[in-house]
Formats: C-alpha cells, sequence, structure tokens
C-alpha cells in the first residue's frame, strides 16, 4: 500500500480532550490492517486479515462521516462501503466471505438475506446505496493490494461444507474486531491500562513443575495413584496435536494432571494458551485459584457470563469511551478459566464484542471440564464448532470427566478421539471407595430425620427451593449451599464446612446443598445423599464421599423425593428416568459400563434432532452454495441459558460496599464489574420482577443491578430471598 498525497486529512477518531490530536483515518487502517494480519497469520490467512483490516472503515472518507466526528448530529452508515469494495475487488465468493466481516464489525455478524430481506442483513447492505467515499483513492493505491489464495481449510465432514465456511468467516471477523479494539485502544493510551507482560507459556511449564516438585502429600494409595496420572498425561502431552479424552474418576487429580498435560503439550507445539472451560459459572473462582496458586494471579483470566456490556447494534457509536467501555475480553492472557456458556455463545455469537476473542482460541489448548455437561441440545453443534478448532486452527481439545459420553458417533470421521489413560476401567476400580444404594420414595420430613441422625453428611437436592427446605429441618451444625449465596459467602461456609470434616476436628457437620457441589469442590463426606439425578450426577455426588479414601467404604444414598418444593421438568427429569433404568439393570450403577449404558440410552430417548433442537448447523448449511449463512438467526437460537438472567451484586462486606460506591462513578463499568464477580447472584426473570416490585433492586450508574436492604432480602445462612412460587429451577444450582 502506498499513500499518496492529499489535501484533505480524513480521521477516524475524534477526543474530547483539546491537547490530543484526532487520529487520522489513514493511520487507523493501516495499524488494523497489520493487527489483523498478525492474528489471521495463526491460521495462515494473514492476507484475508490484512484486506479486512484496510477496508473495514472506507465510509469514513465520506464528508458526512467526517461532519460527523466534528459534532454535526446526523446519522452515517460507514461499514457498509468497505463491503461493497470487496465484493468488487474480490467477486461473489472470497469477496462475500470478507463483506461480512466488514459490513458486520460494528452491528454483528448478520444473516444474508434475500431480495426481499429488509436493511439489516448482508444482501441489502451490498445493494444499498451509500455515501460517496472515493476520496479514499487519494490515500490508499489499490494496485498494492494483494490477491488472496483459495481458503487454506479443510472441511471436518463434507456434510458439513458450509458449517467449515462460516467459521472462517467467523475466525476472520474475530481478527478484525479485535484489531479494531486494540488500535483505538491505543490511541487511548493515556485512558488504557498497558496490556502483556504476562509469562510465556514456557515458564509457565517450569513454574508449575517446580510448584509440584516442592508440594509434598501424604503417602497414600489414592495419592500415589494421582501420581501416576499426572506421569501419564505428561507422557501423552507429546503425543501429535489433535482431540484427547481424559477418564479420570472422581478425586484422581484431574485438574492438575489435565493442566500438566496442557502445559507440556503447548510448549511442545508452540501454543498461546490454554482455556480451561467449565460447567457451572458458581465454580469458576474455585478452579481459577488452583491455577493462579500455581501459576500467579496475574498469568490466569477468570472469565464468566456474570457481566455481558455488549455494543448495540448500531453504526451510530463514535464516543471512543461508549465503544472501549462496552468491549469485552479477548482473551490474550496465557491461561483463561471460562464456562460452557461464554465460550459457545461466544462461538456462536454474532456479536464483535463476543466474536473479539474468538480467534484466541486458535493455537490453544482447550480443557473441557465435566464433558459430559456439555448441554444435549446444542451438542452437534458443539462438537462440531470444537472439531473445526482441532481440525483447522491448531488447537488440541481435552475432554476431561469421569463419567465419558458416548460421543464417538457424533463426531465428524476426521477428528478422533485419543484416550490419555491407558487403563481407566482399572482406575476406576483402584478409586471404588463408595457403594452407591437406592433408597425408596421420601419425604422431606423423613429424609431430614435421616440426616439429623449421622455427625457428619451431606445431601445433594436438585433445586434451591428443596436445599432451603430440608435446611430449614436440619438440626445442630448445619450448612446451606447454593448459588442463592453469592461466591464470597459460599467460601466462607466451605472453608468451615472442611475445617469440620479435618480428622484432627471431627465436628458435627450436616450440610444440604444444590449441585453445584459436585463439580470441583473438594470436600470428604463419611455419608452422601442425592436425590435421584442423571447417573453423572450421581458419579459427581460420590466424588464428594470418603474423597481421600480414609474409610473402607462411603456410602452413597440416592433418594426419589416426594416434594412440592423437589420437582423437575424437561432434561432434569428425563436424565432421572434413565438413571432408573441403569439402576434396574445394574449392581453398580456408576461403573463405566454403566455410564456408557446410561448415555446410549440418554440420547437414544432424546432421539437425534434433539442433539441440534434448534437447527443452528441448518443455518449454514440450507444455502450454502450461495455462501448465505444465516450468523444473526444462529446466535439468536443458541442460548444455553433458555431464561433471561440477572445478576445482582449483594453488599455482603464492605469491601463489596467499597466497590459498589466506587461503580457508581466509573467510566468503565467493566474493570470493576470483574472485581464485583465474587458478590454476585444470578436470578432468572421473573425472580428479578418479584424483587423490583418489593423494592429490593436499585440500579447505579446504568449499569449495575444492586440489592436493597441487604438485612432484610439477604439471609445469613441460605442468601438472597426470593419471593415464594418464584424459583428458577435447577440451572443454576
Amino acid at each position: 500500500m502506498i499513500e499518496k498525497e492529499s489535501k484533505e486529512i480524513y480521521y477516524a477518531h475524534s477526543s474530547d480532550n483539546l491537547e490530543k490530536s484526532w487520529q487520522t483515518l489513514l493511520e487507523h487502517l493501516c495499524n488494523t490492517a497489520e493487527i489483523a494480519k498478525k492474528f489471521a497469520s495463526k491460521f495462515n490467512v494473514s492476507d484475508f486479515g490484512y484486506i479486512c483490516g484496510l477496508m473495514h472503515d472506507l465510509g469514513k472518507y465520506s464528508q458526512q462521516f467526517q461532519e460527523k466526528l466534528k459534532g454535526k448530529a446526523i446519522k452515517v452508515d460507514h461499514s457498509t462501503a468497505g463491503a461493497q469494495e470487496v465484493i468488487k475487488l474480490y467477486g461473489e465468493k472470497i469477496g462475500k466471505l470478507l463483506a461480512y466481516c466488514i459490513a458486520g464489525h460494528h452491528s454483528g455478524l448478520q444473516d444474508y438475506g434475500t431480495a426481499a430481506s429488509s436493511e439489516g442483513t448482508l444482501f441489502s447492505r451490498l445493494n444499498k446505496i451509500i455515501e460517496d467515499y472515493s476520496a479514499y483513492k487519494a490515500e490508499i493505491d489499490m494496485q498494492s493490494i494483494k490477491i488472496l489464495p483459495g481458503l487454506p481449510i479443510t472441511p471436518v465432514d463434507q456434510k458439513y461444507l458450509g458449517f467449515t465456511i462460516a467459521f472462517f468467516v467467523k475466525m476472520l471477523y474475530s481478527c478484525l474486531v479485535d484489531a479494531d479494539f486494540l488500535d483505538t485502544e491505543s490511541y487511548m493510551a493515556d485512558k488504557m491500562k498497558p496490556r502483556g507482560n504476562n509469562l510465556s507459556i514456557s515458564q509457565l511449564n517450569d513454574k508449575f513443575n517446580r510448584y509440584f516438585a516442592q508440594f509434598i502429600c501424604e503417602e497414600t494409595k489414592i495419592n500415589k495413584r494421582r501420581q501416576e496420572i499426572l506421569e501419564q498425561c505428561l507422557k501423552m502431552s507429546k503425543n501429535p496435536m489433535g482431540l484427547f479424552t481424559l477418564t479420570v474418576p472422581t478425586g484422581g487429580g484431574k485438574t492438575y494432571s489435565s493442566l500438566a498435560f496442557a502445559l507440556n503439550h503447548a510448549q511442545l507445539n508452540n501454543l498461546d494458551r490454554i482455556i480451561y472451560i467449565i460447567p457451572y459459572t458458581s465454580i469458576i473462582e474455585q478452579n481459577a485459584k488452583v491455577f493462579k496458586d500455581v501459576l500467579g494471579d496475574e498469568n490466569v483470566l477468570e472469565h464468566h457470563s456474570n457481566y455481558q456490556f455488549d455494543i448495540n447494534n448500531s453504526e451510530d457509536i463514535y464516543s471512543i469511551d461508549e465503544k472501549l467501555k462496552l468491549a469485552s475480553e479477548n482473551w490474550d492472557i496465557p491461561v483463561v478459566v471460562t464456562t460452557n456458556v461464554q465460550f459457545f455463545e461466544s462461538l456462536f455469537s454474532n456479536r464483535s464484542s463476543k466474536c473479539r476473542k474468538i480467534h484466541n482460541m486458535a493455537k490453544s489448548v482447550l480443557i473441557f471440564d465435566e464433558v459430559q455437561m456439555l448441554p444435549i441440545q446444542y451438542l452437534k453443534p458443539c462438537l462440531l464448532a470444537i472439531s473445526e478448532l482441532v481440525k483447522n486452527y491448531r488447537s488440541t481439545a481435552i475432554f476431561c470427566t469421569a463419567t465419558q459420553p458416548s460421543i464417538n458417533d457424533l463426531l465428524p470421521e476426521s477428528v478422533t478421539p485419543v484416550e490419555i489413560m491407558e487403563n481407566p476401567r482399572k482406575l476406576y476400580v483402584d478409586f471404588k471407595k463408595v457403594s452407591v444404594i437406592k433408597k425408596d420414595e421420601i419425604d422431606d420430613d423423613t429424609l431430614a430425620e435421616e440426616l439429623n441422625n449421622y455427625e457428619q453428611v451431606l445431601c445433594i437436592v436438585n433445586t434451591r427451593k428443596h436445599a432451603k427446605e430440608i435446611f430449614k429441618r436440619l438440626k445442630g451444625e448445619a450448612f446451606h449451599l447454593s448459588t442463592l449465596m453469592c461466591p464470597v459467602h459460599r467460601k466462607e461456609v466451605l472453608e468451615e464446612i472442611r475445617k469440620r470434616l479435618e480428622p484432627k476436628n471431627r465436628k458435627v457437620c450436616r450440610v444440604v446443598s444444590t449441585q453445584l457441589i459436585e463439580a470441583g469442590v473438594d470436600v470428604d463426606f463419611p455419608v452422601v445423599y442425592r436425590s435421584l439425578a442423571g447417573i453423572d450426577s450421581i458419579v459427581q455426588s460420590a466424588g464428594r464421599c470418603n474423597r481421600e479414601g480414609k474409610s473402607k467404604e462411603g456410602k452413597v444414598f440416592v433418594f426419589k423425593p416426594i416434594s412440592e418444593y423437589a420437582k423437575v421438568r424437561g432434561y432434569l427429569e428425563r436424565t432421572g428416568k434413565v438413571a432408573e433404568m441403569i439402576f434396574r439393570k445394574y449392581d453398580d450403577p456408576i461403573s463405566l459400563e454403566a455410564i456408557d449404558d446410561y448415555f446410549k440410552y440418554l440420547y437414544d430417548l432424546e432421539g437425534e434432532e434433539a442433539l441440534d433442537k434448534k437447527n443452528i448447523i441448518e443455518c449454514f448449511e440450507e444455502r450454502r452454495s450461495g455462501l448465505e449463512f444465516d450468523f444473526q438467526t444462529a446466535a439468536e437460537r443458541f442460548r444455553l441459558i433458555e431464561n433471561n438472567t440477572y445478576s445482582i451484586i449483594i453488599p455482603y462486606d464492605e469491601k463489596a460496599m467499597e466497590l459498589i460506591e466506587k461503580a457508581k462513578f466509573t467510566s468503565y463499568p467493566r474493570s470493576i464489574a470483574r472485581k464485583l464477580q465474587p458478590y454476585t447472584v444470578s436470578i432468572y426473570e421473573n425472580e428479578f420482577k418479584d424483587l423490583c416490585q418489593n423494592g429490593a433492586i436499585k440500579v447505579i450508574n446504568n449499569s449495575f443491578l444492586v440489592l436493597e436492604n441487604p438485612e432484610i432480602n439477604y439471609e445469613k445462612f441460605t442468601g438472597l430471598n426470593i419471593p415464594k412460587n418464584t424459583y428458577g429451577e435447577a440451572i443454576f444450582a
């Protein structure tokens, strides 16, 4: 590209700071092009990234846009120009793929549409009459623009060719919008914190090895097996990149072992980061803490879906402050701990703020903890997306669980998983520390009476409402856990529980919890009661019983509750029914054979259509021959949490009060939002409305929902008070 002589100066960004020069348009285009080129080079399409960056803001060369920057109150479409230009340059195929990215770099990736479409489609944008932007020819020499090659990607399956191409568009789009954000951030450097300065993967691997060299565990049979598992993971990390399964019994130390695999594998293959994906928002802090303790706080980002400051679907956003405060993280950090919701909804989103991070999923190790928790109604598109990352974007994926779902038949033939453990069945026998006993139906009073007969016992139920009701009936030193308690509160309760469970203390400890305690919470009870649920959930419950193998055998009692507070519907009800089938067939309902059968029965019961219930894949296959994809429709359909939810900040302690006070006046809500995450409780829309009607919620800084009168609306033992009859079911645990 060659700059030509130009009398008039065109600008990309203005500034309210009188001492700060406005950013020229040519500078912004060149900077964005170079950054996008670097990002796209990770999957060998650097020239595609460069063109997207160079052409994305051509519409800012219009006189109308320049007048807008100077304060004139007009709306200007500045994204369509570049989209139309790349069609002229590169034709209907390659040009169209670039046009999706450029046209949507503010408003989001759009559906292609038809001749009858309204303005919000790519078809209508490509046929729109727009302001004259030809002034770009005075600054950009189009003769220097490179010819683009064909796409260097391979379909994971020929019948999903459209999905493969659309996934490429999403990756390229991510490179563009992140580059655009970063150059804008750089322009505003006097207001933004510097990025980077993290340790390399190699340095983190060394740090991990030093940590474990001085880590001393009590010499027990269980700890010896955990060490063997870690060593096997290190051995298998030398394998070529691809898809792996890690089948390790609960309590086998798979968190540390999978991290050991990931760090060594990433170092050997020159990968950029490790992304650890977990099922529950409620346990993200504790998983992140494990990594932070080993690798350092500054190298680990915990990022979930409690706060999303999405950019408005509008071209009319020219305030840089607004643009940056609404931008979400781009995951440019060595270790990310996130949730299924954040990971997959980002992959299937069409919004720039959510898609910004996607390109950083390339050249990564992706660890899916408790992979059986992948949502069954979206299982096929989720597995296809993971397969794309493995096949075309130089990533390795690991499916970690004690209960591997039967998904081999659902994966494309070109992606075959490799098991990391040599003999998972022998491991199951080595780690078998409990017996699972099926009880008859039981009412709440009888259940509470049985629990009160034990000094130390854990009861896990399916709904928050049921947990509260059982807790009311417990005697003596009793504890309650659910996501109606903010994370700081839950952490305090868990610390007290763990103290009481220590052999040197042996204090009375009766606990009732929702399923949040099942995944990754390190507690060790001699007896566990579990309300009927899927076999995978029962296995996780068993992992909280006799965890360290200090008793000859722990007892896990599975009961069917008779209670108006315990009713579950839909998927949770169906998994319970399939579990009852497994109990009738197997003496040991949590053996690997039983687990395999459980998932086969479940997938058969749900049917193949249920594995892509919202027809996400169809959005990219129905009109793939014309590259006519429905990005916006797919994004609207793909919602792991179907109900609208709201994050309520709890003024739980003095630190929370200080942060709330800062949040009232900050220009950058996201910086405060992350600090407030430990004080948030997520609730459903109907619960939110009822709290509002009771005057229990206030809004601050147009961004945060804060609980009013916590002394009335938040209980010491059970957390947020929800008005009767408005409890959500078990999604939040």
